[in-house]
């Protein structure tokens, strides 16, 4: 059933030719009852401006816009998707702005201006989806434009994002979503909702800034993380030997016999502190 006056996504799709793109990452979600859900984990949309990355056939779009967001920008590289966008913007007149371009090129704090309140809630392609994430939390200007982040990821890219140290999952994502937000995962959604269906379940990531992050530099925080996960089966004063080693961790009074996925975020601050 529609949310609106709008016909079936399936007949947009069919109509618009939308067959979806495995070199753009698309995973088309038609089920208009989750859209609805992801758009309400995001919180109060009535004062806020919405970025969607990535809305192809407009599934997302339209549940954000019955759930009153007061403006929706959706930023789109696909050509294809932009007549069925333009359906939508039709619907909600004045409401919808559509951009041809390419997320990973985009200037977000530019396309917002002076909006008060800023959200992000996408299905992201799941190609870019990591890279604009690590993005948004190592801004240099924090608290960030944004007021929250909802967006969906595999599973496994969202239990990254939300792990503690001595996780499995624990690493370079844990660390930069830790040290500057709180993130949590809202639920999770079955392969059989998209199509084409990817192989594995997908999660929607709820993400608030923190006010006071813990200071340090986010370039060097990510170099930290990157060095020390990217041995993490080696012990610290041979991973982070590129980095200064054990002179490094004596002055971060850190044991350069531990691993990296038993250090904390306010540890590994410290070591890029010490950089």
């Amino acid at each position: 059933m529609s949310m609106d006056a709008l016909p079936p996504l399936r007949a947009v799709i069919q109509q618009h030719g939308l067959s979806p793109r495995k070199a753009l990452g698309q995973n088309f979600l038609l089920d208009l009852n989750l859209t609805r859900r992801i758009a309400r984990a995001a919180g109060n949309l009535a004062d806020a401006t919405v970025i969607e990355v990535g809305p192809g056939p407009g599934g997302l779009t339209r549940a954000l816009l019955s759930e009153d967001a007061a403006r929706v920008v959706a930023i789109e590289r696909d050509e294809r998707c932009i007549a069925a966008l333009e359906e939508i913007a039709a619907n909600y007149p004045g409401r919808l702005e559509i951009i041809n371009g390419d997320a990973l090129k985009t200037d977000y704090k530019a396309l917002v201006g002076s909006a008060d309140t800023v959200k992000i809630v996408s299905n992201l392609p799941y190609n870019i989806g990591t890279e604009l994430l690590v993005r948004w939390l190592s801004t240099d200007v924090w608290p960030p434009f944004y007021a929250s982040l909802t967006l969906m990821f595999q599973r496994e890219v969202a239990e990254r994002i939300v792990a503690s140290p001595g996780s499995s999952h624990y690493g370079r994502l844990g660390v930069l979503a830790g040290w500057r937000t709180e993130a949590r995962i809202a639920f999770d959604v079955p392969a059989r909702a998209f199509t084409p269906p990817p192989k594995v379940t997908s999660s929607v990531v709820h993400i608030e800034p923190r006010s006071r992050p813990l200071a340090t530099e986010a370039g060097k925080l990510a170099r930290v993380t990157e060095v020390a996960f990217g041995q993490r089966r080696k012990m610290l004063r041979q991973s982070l030997k590129a980095l200064g080693g054990e002179a490094l961790l004596q002055r971060a009074e850190i044991d350069g016999t531990r691993r990296a996925e038993t250090l904390s975020v306010e540890e590994f601050v410290r070591l890029a502190n010490e950089l």
